[in-house]
């Protein structure tokens, strides 16, 4: 589900894309083990279903049943409207029950498939990787409309259990990619630094404009300061004309990058504390509702750093979490071994 049609379109080709790519990679039927392991028996590959995922632009709405919890995008699009492909009396179109999936659901998104999933029962089942923790809704809400953190009981009775926007930030980070910048003085750490003067020039000039989130750019670490204080300072409501940039008061804080760095470094180390009380509050919630439920860590970090997976299902899901152990056990040895310096198979093995 996209918001928006043209990103629905996107995602369309980029699918077919990878379909292509795994075409390109797939093996003949008749080829059998590599010629460096003559002991093991031939076999056919797994079959690809080139199947790609149906793209629809629309809105969702957490408070509505679920034939009207995806709604057409507001504004519309250009073209027609998609049909709802969730409108079905038991779930799906065939009436059958559906899996919800949240890939990276930014913000409040994920709880409201949560909440969705413990009150409907056309959902049979979901799977929930969160994202953007720092646009979650938190206590206290206007009356009908329950915050995004916390959801449950539990964290909500804890004394001290209110995370600060700049926690909640901080948990979005990826810890790993951040410890190869700190090894190799990275160039993008510059972008802290730029952060914390522009932060001081918008204090500076209205005090009322503390925090605003703002969202420059991706590639801060590429230019110079003016260049980064031309494209924050408006989205602010400043005029950059007016604030002075080349000042000697923005160099001397442009040479404390070191201090903002060791700053930034500090809050990196509790990013996974916070991370793991959001994600527990979810699990907790589930738990509250009588569900079965597991936080899963499915990913390497190193390649996503929202690794870990919420999953949650009507029946018990030791079954599925068994097959899960036995395709990462799997993974796991094919990745760490060397198929050309494997041992031989003994005789009677």
């Amino acid at each position: 589900v996209e918001s928006d049609g043209r990103l629905a379109s996107l995602a369309k080709r980029f699918d077919q894309e990878l379909l292509r790519e795994l075409g390109k990679t797939r093996v003949p039927r008749h080829e059998g083990p590599p010629r460096h392991c003559p002991n093991l028996p031939r076999r056919s590959p797994r079959p690809l279903t080139p199947q790609a995922p149906r793209h629809v632009a629309g809105r969702l709405d957490p408070a509505a049943p679920w034939g009207e919890f995806l709604l057409p995008p507001d504004p519309p699009g250009p073209g027609p409207t998609a049909r709802n492909p969730l409108g079905g009396p038991g779930g799906s179109e065939d009436g059958g029950q559906v899996l919800v999936i949240g890939l990276h659901a930014c913000g409040d998104l994920s709880p409201a498939l949560l909440r969705h999933f413990a009150r409907s029962t056309a959902v049979a089942a979901v799977a929930s990787v969160g994202c953007c923790y720092m646009k979650l809704s938190t206590a206290p809400e206007p009356p009908g409309c329950p915050p995004g953190y916390p959801l449950s009981a539990s964290v909500a009775a804890l004394p001290g259990h209110q995370l600060s926007y700049r926690a909640r930030e901080a948990a979005c980070h990826a810890l790993e990619e951040y410890e190869g910048r700190l090894r190799g003085d990275s160039a993008h750490l510059r972008a802290h630094c730029y952060r914390a003067v522009l932060e001081s020039l918008i204090c500076t000039a209205d005090p009322s404009k503390r925090h605003l989130g703002l969202q420059p750019g991706r590639k801060a670490h590429i230019l110079s300061f003016p260049q980064y204080a031309h494209l924050g300072l408006p989205l602010a409501g400043l005029d950059p004309a007016e604030v002075p940039l080349d000042s000697g008061a923005v160099g001397a804080m442009l040479e404390q990058q070191h201090k903002v760095v060791a700053f930034c470094t500090l809050g990196q180390l509790l990013a996974p504390v916070v991370e793991t009380l959001v994600l527990l509050d979810r699990l907790l919630y589930l738990r509250e509702q009588g569900f079965h439920c597991a936080l899963v860590p499915l990913f390497n970090p190193r390649f996503s750093p929202r690794n870990l997976v919420l999953v949650a299902a009507r029946t018990p899901l030791a079954a599925v979490l068994a097959g899960l152990d036995k395709d990462r056990d799997k993974g796991d040895s094919s990745e760490d071994e060397d198929p050309g310096e494997a041992e031989p198979p003994r005789v009677g093995q």
